[in-house]
C-alpha cells in the first residue's frame, strides 16, 4: 500500500459479530406478520443500508404507503428478543486483531449502521467498546450507507485522511460507503462474495479478520 495506514474503520454486523444473519431471519418474519411476502433476495439489498435509502427501499418494493417506522421497530424487538436469550456471536479473531491494532498503536473505529445507544450496549456486552477510539453511527449523519457520511464523519473525528484508512466491510453497501469516503476498502465477505463491480473497488478481498495483519 501506497499510503500509511493509520487507522481501521470497523463496520459491525457481518464483519465483527456474526449478527448479519439474524436480520435474514427476522426481516422475512416481520413482513409476513404484518402479510407482505418477502424473497431472500430482498433482506440481503438491507445489509448495513441506512437512512433514508432503506425507507425508499420498502415503499419501492411495497407501495408508498408502506409503514417502514412500525415494521422496523417489530423487527428490532425480534432481533432484541434473541440476542437477549442467544447472546452475540463475534466472528473469528474479532478480539484479536482489534488487540493486535491497539498494541501497535493504530487507531480503530467502528463505524455502524446502528444507532449509537444500540451501538454502544452491544459492544459493551461482548466486551468490545474498550478497543474503539471511536465509534460513529447512522444517527450521527444525515445520510448513512451506501452515501459516504458515515466513513468521511469518522475520518473527520479521527482526523485522518480516508487515504490513510483501511474501512473492513462485508457488504455492498458498506464497502460503496468507504469507498466514496476515500478510504481503503477490505471485504471480508459473510453472506455473500463480491461481484464484478464491487470486486472493482476493493482495495482488497480477505478471509478472515486475521488477515487484516498481512496489510501492515
Amino acid at each position: 500500500m501506497d499510503n500509511e495506514i493509520k487507522a481501521v474503520l470497523f463496520d459491525l454486523d457481518g464483519t465483527l459479530t456474526d449478527t448479519e444473519k439474524l436480520y435474514q431471519i427476522f426481516w422475512p418474519k416481520t413482513l409476513e406478520h404484518f402479510g407482505y411476502e418477502m424473497t431472500p433476495e430482498k433482506p440481503l439489498e438491507l445489509r448495513s443500508l441506512g437512512r433514508p435509502f432503506a425507507l425508499e427501499k420498502f415503499r419501492e418494493w411495497y407501495g408508498p404507503d408502506f409503514d417502514y417506522w412500525k415494521v422496523r421497530n417489530y423487527r428490532k424487538d425480534l432481533v432484541e428478543n434473541h440476542i437477549r436469550e442467544h447472546g452475540i456471536p463475534l466472528k473469528p479473531g474479532a478480539v484479536e486483531i482489534l488487540t493486535w491494532l491497539r498494541e501497535n498503536n493504530i487507531f480503530v473505529a467502528l463505524v455502524t449502521a446502528n444507532d449509537r445507544q444500540r451501538a454502544k450496549r452491544y459492544t459493551q456486552k461482548i466486551g468490545l467498546y474498550q478497543y474503539f477510539d471511536e465509534i460513529v453511527c447512522a444517527d450521527m449523519v444525515e445520510k448513512g450507507k451506501p452515501a459516504p457520511d458515515i466513513y468521511a464523519y469518522a475520518c473527520d473525528s479521527l482526523k485522518i485522511a480516508p487515504e490513510n484508512t483501511v474501512a473492513v466491510e462485508d457488504s455492498p453497501n458498506g464497502c460503496m460507503s468507504a469507498y466514496r469516503a476515500g478510504c481503503n476498502v477490505v471485504m471480508i465477505p459473510d453472506l455473500t462474495e463480491p461481484d464484478e463491480e464491487l470486486n472493482r473497488i476493493l482495495y482488497r478481498k480477505l478471509d478472515c479478520l486475521l488477515d487484516l495483519k498481512t496489510l501492515f
